[in-house]
């Protein structure tokens, strides 16, 4: 059986999710993100601790294929020689896991973790790199489940008004606004339109979702104008700061150099609305998706539909807006009647 080092494996693992598996680049960003969490722990205490001198812990770069490597070093092989994968242990992962916990991690971020761990050393497993997967038999940290937070129609309609529309770049904001709340897209979808995927004669739009799976969904008349009126603004079509040929000719949403618009900048720029809005409380791109979830339910909509919609591959991820929409009827009703 072929024993390599850790990191060896761990890239075998993210290009398998990507190439094989077809994962997002947010999915294998927050791989990465985990096993360079893992792979500083197993340093700390196989090399720091020994005093082999080698106090500096490196992280695993992505694959140069993918995006976001500015966001990790390069490898570090005078570490990685003293990381066997055969090494890695049960005792070692609770080790990481106890680790997890005096840092104070939440347990959400603790079970991505240790979901992580499992992905990891199954793969590992099912390609005779180990034998034993020293993740089985561990407990998931309980968490308590939290109910998605959901906006106001006149919240939802607060927050729209945010952008300047007068100014081509708060008029591409506001258009995108419109469609996140028209169709409940998450940010990767939205920032992965091309102008191919919007049919404006028959409202509709074809989405990538996670998996790379594709679905048509349906649009407001509405945020279809806005799209169409974002497409043939006039300064859509000035010469930009970037060369023409590097122009982005097929995305929809494009940044202010012309290029595909990333879904770094769209959270950015929603933080500044937000910010601007006066709204409080943990909102986000996604909160509008929750929102529209919620109130289509309200309006009679069924949870089936509803799962088409978002793309949700499993009915049970919908079901929890019944219980947003229960919640939110109730503050209404405090808020609304004279003796609540």
């Amino acid at each position: 059986m072929e024993t390599p080092l850790f990191i060896i494996a761990c890239y075998r693992f993210l290009e398998h999710f990507k190439a094989i598996k077809n994962a997002s680049e947010h999915t294998i960003r927050n791989y990465a993100i985990d096993l360079n969490a893992f792979k500083t722990y197993l340093e700390n205490e196989w090399i720091c601790n020994a005093k082999t001198g080698n106090t500096k812990p490196k992280k695993i770069s992505l694959p140069e294929k993918i995006s976001y490597t500015d966001t990790y070093t390069h490898r570090n092989t005078v570490n990685d020689d003293l990381l066997p994968l055969k090494k890695v242990d049960r005792k070692t992962i609770r080790g990481f896991l106890a680790q997890l916990n005096l840092e104070k991690q939440n347990k959400r971020t603790i079970a991505r973790r240790l979901s992580t761990m499992r992905s990891f050393f199954r793969f590992c497993q099912t390609q005779n790199l180990i034998q034993v997967n020293p993740t089985e038999e561990l407990e998931n940290p309980k968490i308590e489940k939290k109910l998605p937070v959901s906006l106001s129609y006149d919240q939802i309609r607060h927050l729209l008004d945010q952008p300047d529309t007068s100014l081509y770049l708060g008029f591409r904001d506001r258009t995108m606004m419109e469609l996140f709340y028209s169709s409940g897209l998450r940010v990767s979808e939205l920032t992965g339109l091309n102008r191919l995927d919007f049919d404006y004669q028959n409202l509709t739009i074809r989405l990538r979702g996670k998996g790379k799976k594709e679905r048509v969904v349906p649009i407001t008349k509405n945020a279809a104008n806005w799209i169409k009126s974002y497409l043939e603004h006039a300064e859509r079509h000035l010469d930009s700061k970037v060369h023409r040929a590097e122009k982005d000719l097929h995305a929809i949403f494009l940044n202010k150099l012309g290029t595909r618009l990333s879904a770094r900048s769209v959270d950015r720029n929603f933080d500044a609305y937000l910010t601007q809005s006066g709204l409080s409380g943990a909102i986000t791109p996604h909160t509008i998706r929750h929102t529209i979830a919620t109130h289509w339910l309200e309006n009679g909509m069924d949870l089936k539909t509803i799962q088409e919609l978002l793309g949700h591959s499993s009915l049970s991820t919908t079901t929890i807006y019944t219980q947003v929409s229960t919640k939110l009827k109730k503050e209404i009703y405090d808020q609304t009647h004279p003796r609540a």
